[in-house]
């Protein structure tokens, strides 16, 4: 496994992580393990991955005095213990209660990522958080300087920003490099699936996942998630139609369930809903960055990886559980023709789709939070 920025130079995984991975405590024993599978890490050139930085990467990720009010944080639409992304509703709430239009996509294994966004607006890690720190509905910062000067007056960030740039004082672009490489050691291999099909240790699969790998391979399925014999992305890192606004053009006039807490459920008719609601938003996806109408409603495909911690899916979250995703692809959505998986199939493969949870997921998030507590 190697490490490359963008100039091509490599270098052994475990010499670039090991310094930074000691300052996780829950990953450093097992670095090898955690990035089984995963691709070659980009690092820029211009940022590359300390222990100073990612420290302070943390704490401004967790820190809700990044935004105007004082009350979000990027780990609150990105929760640590949820994969980073947020399992309680379908669309992020804002700055003032305001809904937003996308679902928040998961950081895990975000350092593989070539764009940002769901739209792929960005094209490096240290641009994309300048999104939502100045979007009028997130975190609304008026402008970076207001943000800048803001964090030079809290007593608590004194000197970090100096001992992790070389003397630096804040500024936008330290920032940016600082949450970025924090983002960057968000690394999770090393999953059942990964020693099974890489480490070659036959038991890690159950025959029920091993059967539902056999039937993700058969539907072409990574002709978007993307698998190969050194490393398994499980995303073409591209953007697609899936037919998504057409299937739920056609559900618009039925009972719609509302979660009013965890399992608890009630229907409300759509048109009594639509009276209480502001209208969708429309969302043109990546076609809103290229003018190009062959992209219109086109949406960068999400890595499979962690997939069982991240609900709910796609680009707008109105696909509640892995079973509801199953079951759109077995209908052929807009973009394809129906897939006619058994009712055994669809669980193999809900099974197999559960087995990418990374070894190192769950206890990212625990000690992303446990640094937050103790600061």
């Amino acid at each position: 496994m190697i490490v490359r920025n963008r100039h091509g130079l490599g270098a052994s995984i475990h010499a670039l992580l090991g310094a930074l991975l000691a300052t996780m405590p829950v990953v450093a024993g097992d670095a090898a393990n955690a990035l089984l599978g995963l691709p070659a890490i980009v690092v820029p050139a211009d940022n590359p991955i300390t222990p100073a930085k990612v420290a302070l990467g943390k704490k401004l990720f967790m820190d809700r005095r990044l935004s105007i009010n004082n009350t979000l944080s990027c780990a609150m639409c990105h929760v640590p213990e949820q994969g980073f992304t947020q399992n309680e509703l379908a669309t992020s709430v804002g700055f003032q209660g305001k809904s937003l239009r996308r679902n928040a996509p998961s950081l895990l294994n975000v350092a593989l990522h070539d764009s940002f966004q769901r739209d792929g607006a960005q094209p490096t890690l240290e641009q994309q958080l300048w999104g939502p720190l100045l979007a009028a509905n997130e975190m609304a910062n008026p402008s970076p300087e207001a943000l800048v000067t803001r964090i030079k007056a809290l007593p608590d960030y004194a000197g970090l920003f100096a001992a992790a740039f070389a003397g630096r004082e804040p500024s936008k672009d330290s920032i940016g490099q600082a949450i970025a490489s924090f983002e960057r050691t968000l690394l999770a291999g090393g999953s059942r699936f990964d020693r099974w099909y890489f480490g070659g240790v036959k038991n890690a699969l159950s025959i029920e996942e091993q059967a539902g790998f056999a039937v993700f391979v058969r539907a072409n399925c990574q002709h978007c998630h993307r698998f190969d014999q050194d490393a398994a992305p499980f995303t073409d890192n591209r953007f697609h139609n899936t037919g998504l606004r057409g299937v739920k053009k056609n559900q618009s006039a039925q009972p719609i369930s509302v979660r009013l807490a965890p399992g608890v459920r009630v229907l409300i008719d759509a048109k009594d809903l639509s009276n209480v609601s502001e209208a969708e938003a429309v969302d043109d996806g990546r076609f809103e960055v290229t003018g190009n109408a062959n992209d219109r409603d086109a949406f960068k495909t999400p890595s499979l990886r962690n997939v069982a911690l991240t609900a709910p899916y796609m680009h707008d979250g109105s696909l509640a559980t892995l079973a509801d995703v199953v079951d759109f692809y077995a209908s052929g959505c807009a973009a394809g023709q129906p897939v006619s998986w058994s009712v055994q199939e669809k669980r193999q493969l809900i099974a197999f789709l559960a087995s990418l949870t990374g070894a190192s997921a769950l206890d990212l998030g625990r000690e992303a939070r446990a640094a937050f507590v103790n600061n």
